[in-house]
């Protein structure tokens, strides 16, 4: 600690970090080329401490230490960059290897005080197929092009020979080129600002701000959150259902919560019992720098126990949730510990899957005050020749998020903070296909008391003969509801009516041909027979619910048209009765909906799923 720090400089510190990091992500956004960056919003800036510490709270970013490890600070010049992409020498911070990855230190009188940094997920990096994503890789060197920290700029001076080694093995070398120059132009500029806050108020100041910053997270989730867990130690596990290798199975990850509020860090996470490594690319190396890039990932879903949904909003995730969280990681060789160079291209269906798992295990630790399961990432698209040459048009589509305590679920949200859909002008004007429908996939959302986030269903209708790629799962299994609220729908991908799996490289489509696109809708929370009747025929007329299942899933009977429904309450009185005496007293807590007993050898639920 720096000293105590002026609580009015510690709003203005905090304010423009805030500032800065957003500045430096518009920059990126209004010069990069790519549609996966510039459209979609596939990527991120952090702003980090000379220890290291992540100081921004808005998004999640890699991490510095790797750079640190290989390139000594006090080496460091102003209008230095340095590059990595490289997932097992990325200390936890890197995923796959289209995430490539800028770091840029701030200086003041001549000494590195932070550092700000952005990655992103490019159109291109080499490998087996196009996108850099080979949903059957069974070794990382069919994945891309792999870079270790570098220096890609030294002193101001950027490294020709590096960038283009990078651009030759790239499928979309211009892209590319353009995308790395704004972030390295992005990240430098948001050095100057940086430096120009030391400058007015002086380092012990700022870095005294800093230390006050990540302490007040520290304490606000201990005294806010955590409090709110009981004692105990409490086990849950989720699957990913597909690695692209084998044939489809659970692979398991599980959480053991521990919670010890007497402890200096009072929850241990504990993923024993999680599944060997997968053949294919479903693995994730995180068992790197004691986890403390996982303990920053899974941080916001505590925010869930705020006293209000305000309050939540309210709360950043930056380095103060690292010491309330102690990671245990089972040995080498397990889907979060996998040995290199084992793939790890569709590690989502890990990292964003364990969100899902510890939110289930908090919801068995707090009867249920946590939401059911929201959408996984799932990167669909097409590829092959335009006018202009190559093209490739790949898509980061979100789906429905869990429905809560207090609330329905969002529809159509995507995990990835501030990620979006592409434009259908501009998908339209750019590529040789056409928009046939973007929408909302009805009756995908999970039924509950609080109904499931609806997910997309787009048609695109391909004007030349193309190739469909997918690095999806949620294709058997669904999101799952929990405390009486059922399973959302899962995904489907068809190809002029033929469904495809959730992993797919190189299907061919031909010219006016349809390809079809219903992403997950999300869990629902709470029994559907507790949904109002009314809120049931609103979800109708909205187009959200249809007559089917209003009927079938909530047991509301309605009639007329969708703008003058009608609500028959006798006979919804009547089947509501029916339908709950169906329901079986031993029902779980979670529902999986029906692909998990089709990977389970028959059995209805998990032994975890059960209070």
């Amino acid at each position: 600690m720096n000293g105590t720090a002026d609580p009015i400089l510690v709003e203005i510190v905090e304010g423009t970090l805030a500032s800065v990091e957003m500045e430096v992500e518009t920059a990126i956004a209004r010069t990069a080329r790519s549609p996966m960056i510039r459209d979609a919003h596939d990527f991120r800036a952090g702003i980090h401490d000379v220890r290291l510490r992540k100081l921004t709270g808005r998004s999640y970013s890699a991490l510095v230490q790797p750079i640190v490890r290989d390139f000594p600070i006090e080496t460091m010049r102003p209008g230095d960059v340095f590059f990595h992409n490289d997932v097992y020498l990325s200390e936890g911070g890197i995923g796959h290897l289209p995430d490539l990855c800028v770091t840029v230190p701030v200086f003041h009188a001549g000494e590195v005080v932070a550092f700000v940094q952005a990655f992103g997920h490019h159109d291109d990096i080499g490998g087996a197929v196009p996108g850099s994503m080979p949903s059957h890789a069974r070794s990382a060197f069919e994945e891309g092009l792999m870079v270790p920290p570098i220096k890609l700029w030294d002193g101001g001076v950027p490294n020709r020979a590096a960038l283009t080694i990078m651009t030759r093995n790239s499928r979309m070398p211009d892209s590319l080129a353009g995308d790395l120059d704004a972030e390295c132009s992005a990240c430098l500029m948001g050095a100057r600002r940086l430096g120009e806050l030391f400058d007015r108020y002086g380092r012990q100041a700022v870095e005294s701000c800093f230390d006050a910053i990540i302490s007040k997270t520290t304490e606000t989730f201990r005294r806010e959150l955590l409090a709110k867990i009981p004692e105990g130690v409490h086990v849950w596990e989720d699957y990913a259902e597909h690695d692209g290798v084998d044939e489809p199975r659970l692979h398991i990850q599980r959480i053991t919560l521990t919670v010890d509020h007497a402890a200096e860090a009072p929850l241990t996470i504990d993923f024993t019992g999680t599944s060997p490594q997968a053949k294919g690319p479903i693995n994730h190396a995180g068992d790197y720098a004691d986890g403390v890039f996982l303990k920053k990932w899974l941080a916001p879903i505590l925010r869930n126990l705020a006293d209000t949904p305000e309050r939540m909003a309210e709360l950043d995730v930056n380095e103060g949730v690292v010491p309330l969280i102690k990671m245990v990681f089972p040995e080498k060789g397990t889907l979060l510990t996998p040995i290199f160079p084992a793939p790890t291209n569709a590690r989502t269906f890990v990292i964003l899957r364990l969100l899902g798992v510890l939110a289930g295990v908090l919801a068995k630790a707090t009867g249920g005050r946590m939401p059911a399961d929201q959408e996984t990432i799932r990167y669909t698209g097409v590829y092959g020749d335009s006018d202009d040459g190559p093209y490739l048009m790949r898509e980061v589509l979100g789906g429905g998020s869990g429905g809560r305590w207090y609330a329905d679920g969002e529809d159509t949200i995507h995990v990835v903070p501030d990620s979006r859909n592409i434009p259908v002008e501009f998908a339209e004007a750019r590529w040789p296909l056409r928009v046939e429908r973007l929408g909302l996939a009805v009756d995908s959302g999970g039924p509950g008391e609080f109904r499931g986030g609806l997910g997309y269903d787009k048609h695109i209708r391909m004007l030349r003969d193309a190739s469909f790629m997918s690095i999806a799962d949620r294709s058997i299994l669904s999101c799952w509801g929990v405390n009486g609220g059922r399973a959302g729908r899962p995904f489907v991908v068809t190809v002029d009516g033929v469904e495809m799996e959730g992993l797919v490289d190189d299907f061919p489509v031909k010219a006016g041909e349809i390809v079809r696109v219903r992403t997950t809708g999300g869990g629902g929370w709470g029994s559907p027979y507790d949904r109002p009747a009314e809120r049931v025929a609103a979800d109708v007329r909205d187009g959200k619910v249809s007559y089917e299942g209003a009927r079938d899933d909530y047991g509301v009977v309605l009639s007329g048209p969708r703008d003058d429904l009608r609500i028959d309450a006798e006979a919804t009185e009547l089947l509501r009765a029916e339908l709950r005496t169906a329901v079986p007293e031993d029902t779980p807590f979670f529902d999986r909906g029906p692909g998990y007993p089709r990977l389970s050898g028959g059995l209805p639920y998990a032994e975890v799923d059960t209070v």
